[in-house]
């Protein structure tokens, strides 16, 4: 994810991202989940105060996000809607690897989006007191509005861009955002099916973790 650029916006908000690739990636380990969840608001030292296995996650997120910044097929993404966007651009491009993952779910996992979405929740809904509190709120809309589930239609994805247009600093154009998904559907979701198993195998060589 690439959080960076949330900071043109107002903090107090919680944003829709590539939250589904995340929780994705960092399989079925509770605490991988959580750790994977929590990142962007973990802090300084407070991150010497978890477990191994949510270090671990933590980490994971961090190195994610660091490959995906770097690599080539996410900075073609990225180009091509820089003009329109400018520095939003990145977060767009997060949120349309989103879509396609959930839009085309069956190719990467074998459980039920519907129940991979409610598992997840459950499991992060088990360690609310370990919950920095952005990340308390963040959950409370993701699952109350199952972001998860909406990031596979054009209606959520629409959703998503208003809410996040309305909230930032600077003029974003991000309520346009679903057109340009349109307009290049196959070209941005070549791009997402390039990169995908690429960043797959980087979590699976990096990381130890138990798959979905």
């Amino acid at each position: 994810m690439n959080f960076r650029c949330l900071l043109h916006l107002q903090s107090s908000t919680p944003y829709k991202l590539n939250y589904l690739a995340h929780l994705f990636l960092a399989g079925s380990h509770p605490e991988m989940i959580l750790g994977n969840f929590i990142a962007d608001h973990v802090k300084g030292s407070d991150f010497l105060k978890f477990s191994p296995q949510i270090k671990e996650g933590i980490t994971m997120h961090r190195a994610i996000d660091t490959f995906t910044d770097q690599h080539p097929v996410v900075k073609q993404s990225i180009k091509r809607l820089r003009e329109d966007f400018r520095k939003y651009a990145g977060v767009i491009v997060d949120m349309y690897y989103d879509h396609y993952l959930s839009a085309n779910w069956d190719e990467y996992s074998t459980v039920d989006i519907h129940t991979f979405t409610k598992t997840r929740y459950d499991i992060l809904n088990t360690f609310q007191p370990l919950l920095p509190t952005r990340s308390a709120r963040l959950l409370y809309y993701m699952e109350k509005q199952n972001w998860l589930l909406e990031y596979g239609s054009f209606n959520g994805m629409q959703q998503a861009f208003n809410g996040m247009a309305r909230r930032t600093t600077f003029e974003s154009n991000m309520e346009l955002a679903v057109v340009n998904l349109k307009t290049e559907y196959e070209e941005f979701g070549q791009e997402f099916r390039s990169f995908f198993p690429e960043l797959q195998k980087f979590v699976f060589d990096n990381f130890v973790k138990t798959t979905v």
